[in-house]
Order: C-alpha cells, then structure tokens, then sequence
C-alpha cells in the first residue's frame, strides 16, 4: 500500500468515530513526531501492539480485501507477569466493497459488535481437525440468544447487535450491500496476530508500505524503541 492510501484509510477511521462521539486515548492521537520522544513508560503500547492498525493482508488490495482498526486495550500472552490482562478491545472501520478473508482463531475467543452505520455480514463455519470446512450446523451466539444455523451462513448483524465468535470458528465478514460503511467493537481474550490467526487460504497481515508521503500516525508495528542513554 501506499502511505498515501493509509492515511486517507485513518482520517477516514477518525472522521466515523468522531460521527458516533467515541472518544480515543491519547496514544491513538500522538504523531511520528511525539513517538520519537515516548520513553519507557509507553513501552506496553508498544509490545501489546496497541493503536492503529491497516491491514490489506499483503495482497495491495484494500478497498477489496483489507479494513481499518485501533486496538485500544491488550494483554500479552508472551508476557503475563508484565501485561496480565486477558482481555482486549478494538474498534474496526470497514467501507462497502471491502472485507475479511476466512479465519478462526486457536486461543481468542471475540464478541464482534456492530457500533453503528450499517449492517455487517459474517460467514460462519465449524472447522475440522483437519482446518478445512465442517459441513456441519453452527451454534451462533447472538445477545443472549443461542440458536443453530446450517454451515456457511451469513449472519446479519445490525448496529447494536452482535455475535460471539469461538475458538476454531471460522469467520468472515463483508457489508451488507448498499447498507453503508460500518464501526465495528471487538471485545476479545488477548489479541495475538503473530501467532492466533489461521486462514484459510494462506495471506499476510500487514501491509507492505510504499512511503510516497510522509505518515499521518504510526500504525502498531511501527514504533521506535526507546533506547535507554
């Protein structure tokens, strides 16, 4: 991707948050600039990966296959006795056309709520030992309502509305078409991307940067280390 395409992909971000009044910790609005001055005591952003985060999958097809994210809590689960927290949140910004590929995860098990805009669509499945599709009936967790849905469903998530996404489920999602562009909550166990994702089809996760302007933020995977005197 070009830096370009990511900053417009974070000012956009912004502008839905600030359309639903969500307010962002400091981290999120620190500059490249104010990053070369952060000293130890931000070390947990930086080793729990939290702030920004635009992912094309490393395929430089974003508009198709990619969105935009901001974790804004994490533990870390290579280092419980430094960040103990099992929990994490995220808030994620999807446009009409674009979506994320197939996956599960091993470890984490993830709310995924609709926060407001349009309708989000998510494709659910069983996995096999084997990680391919289970051709089998899937138990979809909803607001309190449990209910079955044959393998491969499409379940349709309105704002306010969510579903609980287990270990070894595969999942997906898209926009509902026409519905408009949609702010998603993920409300999770520690996030690993390094180590928890398994796609379906193998792919990337973060973008390869052609820097032909300079950045707006530091996504997550970009911050300097502090280097004691």
């Amino acid at each position: 991707m070009k830096r370009s395409e990511i900053n417009k992909a974070l000012k956009e971000m912004e502008a839905m948050i600030r359309e639903y009044r969500i307010a962002l910790p400091p981290f999120c609005n620190l500059t490249p600039e104010d990053w070369q001055g952060m000293d130890h005591e931000y070390d947990e952003i930086r080793d729990n990966m939290l702030g920004w985060d635009i992912t094309d999958y490393g395929l430089d097809r974003f508009d198709k296959v990619g969105f935009s994210l901001i974790t804004l809590r994490n533990g870390n689960p290579k280092k419980k006795e430094q960040y103990p927290k099992p929990y994490a949140e995220k808030l994620l910004y999807i446009k009409e056309g674009q979506m994320a590929p197939m996956h599960f995860h091993w470890y984490k098990m993830e709310d995924i709520i609709n926060r407001g805009g349009g309708n989000v669509l998510i494709r659910v499945y069983n996995s096999t030992p084997e990680g391919e599709f289970a051709d089998t009936p899937v138990t979809v967790h909803c607001d309190g309502r449990a209910h079955t849905v044959p393998a491969g469903t499409q379940v349709r998530l309105t704002p306010g509305e969510s579903i609980t996404v287990f270990q070894n489920m595969y999942h997906d999602f898209e926009l509902e078409p026409g519905s408009g562009p949609v702010l998603l909550g993920e409300v999770s166990m520690c996030n690993d991307d390094e180590h928890d994702n398994c796609f379906y089809e193998p792919i990337g996760r973060f973008p390869e940067i052609e820097e032909d302007e300079p950045p707006y933020r530091l996504l997550c995977n970009e911050y300097p280390k502090w280097e004691d005197d």
